[in-house]
């Protein structure tokens, strides 16, 4: 399928895509979205495992683009919650619940909404040369997409109001520091060591692994007793999985397991 905002491609059961609007420093519009979720859509029907997101060009992502584009985006409109409502938090839950895991590289800055899509992966690669910017407060918005969610619960309270009220630039290094995301690496690295752990989480026992993403973020906002069942229905159903299993026999001939993702 060919699209106009994003591109995709394919590496065994790894799927990169990257939202493709470098002359916009990659703005968000629902255009984005759609093609976003009908690339990943198409991927998993073809059997993707896990997937790696990225923008084109020097930026991760800018936000919300505040601009027609030419190309059906009339800008913003007056109704900012309807936006959200109908596009932003819709594709936000998609990513959450995804059945793969999602890494996100982040080869440069990510702002605001783009911050949100970023903060969305499981593991976050994070260029030297990036930054990360809740800008919301600088135009006279609060955070959105999400973001309020994923960096409380990243760096907590006191942290995510500093960011979110401040509205100040954040580095790469800062960001790792404070665990709003995983790694650091070299500029031209970032894309590579994004795709290489998507690789090994899709060699990996799929089933689980889509579990245990869910399960993680369930947890965040959960009571023990509730992780407690979460994690006792979880483990009921592995236990009768076919990759449990492998892994059993696996162990027990010395050999490394060879997951199906069932």
């Amino acid at each position: 399928m060919a699209y106009n905002f994003i591109s995709a491609s394919s590496d065994g059961a790894v799927t990169t895509l990257a939202i493709a609007r470098s002359d916009r420093l990659n703005a968000l519009t629902p255009n984005v979205f759609v093609e976003l979720k009908a690339a990943m859509d198409e991927a998993l029907a073809n059997g993707c495992k896990a997937f790696v997101l990225s923008g084109e060009g020097r930026a991760f992502s800018s936000g919300a683009d505040l601009l027609p584009d030419g190309a059906g985006y009339e800008g913003l409109p007056d109704d900012l919650g309807a936006l959200l409502n109908d596009h932003y938090n819709p594709f936000v839950q998609y990513l959450m619940e995804l059945p793969a895991p999602l890494i996100t590289a982040i080869n440069g800055p990510a702002v605001g909404a783009g911050l949100s899509l970023a903060l969305a992966g499981d593991i976050s690669v994070m260029a030297r040369s990036a930054y990360v910017l809740l800008a919301f407060v600088n135009i006279g918005l609060v955070p959105d997409a999400g973001a309020s969610w994923m960096v409380a619960a990243s760096v907590g309270r006191a942290r995510a109001m500093e960011l979110a009220l401040l509205g100040e630039k954040l580095s790469a290094e800062e960001a790792h520091a404070i665990g709003l995301i995983n790694r650091v690496v070299d500029d031209g690295d970032v894309l590579a060591t994004a795709q290489a752990i998507a690789a090994k989480l899709a060699a990996g026992p799929g089933k689980a692994i889509g579990m245990v993403r869910k399960q993680i973020n369930a947890a965040v906002e959960s009571t023990l007793n509730d992780v407690l069942a979460i994690e006792r229905d979880n483990q009921r159903e592995l236990g009768f999985s076919e990759d449990f299993k492998e892994a059993l026999a696996a162990f027990d001939e010395k050999r490394k397991p060879q997951f199906n993702g069932r």
